[in-house]
């Protein structure tokens, strides 16, 4: 007659696995601090994008002080059109124009404002800054409920 032994307890733990609930505890884990880590990457991502908007308007009134050195007024460019915004290439690099729109909303003769306008998420996400304003004198603002200091 043959004998047959029983697995045992032993034998289970040699075989090696997860129980379901080590399982569930680490899915618990991932979970946690998912919740933590995707806020604080798209809050990164945000400020990032203003960031380079602020460079972007910086690059702006580089442009405008350099026109206004040659001409000695800024409303007008080279090729005489009146109150155009010049193209730069901080607009388009890394994609900024997905996120910002920019313009001049003020032009003449002595003074000038550059706006940056967020758009599509950046808009949804960064509504306590809103607008960034730069003009001739470097006096910066913002249209959202944070303060300056704060956005810029």
């Amino acid at each position: 007659m043959r004998m047959y032994k029983c697995r045992g307890y032993k034998d289970k733990a040699v075989n090696g696995g997860f129980s379901l609930i080590e399982l569930m505890v680490v899915v618990a884990i991932v979970g946690i601090i998912a919740v933590i880590a995707v806020p604080a990457y798209q809050n990164n991502i945000v400020k990032t994008k203003r960031k380079a908007a602020e460079a972007c308007l910086s690059q702006f009134a580089v442009y405008m002080e350099r026109y206004y050195t040659s001409n000695l007024k800024y409303d007008q460019d080279p090729s005489g059109n009146a109150n155009t915004k010049p193209t730069l290439n901080c607009e388009t690099d890394s994609h900024l124009n997905t996120a910002y729109t920019f313009s001049i909303p003020a032009m003449a003769a002595s003074a000038y404002t550059v706006k940056a306008t967020p758009v599509g998420t950046q808009a949804s996400r960064d509504s306590g800054c809103g607008n960034l304003t730069l003009n001739e004198s470097g006096i910066r603002s913002v249209s959202g409920s944070n303060s300056v200091d704060s956005c810029w």
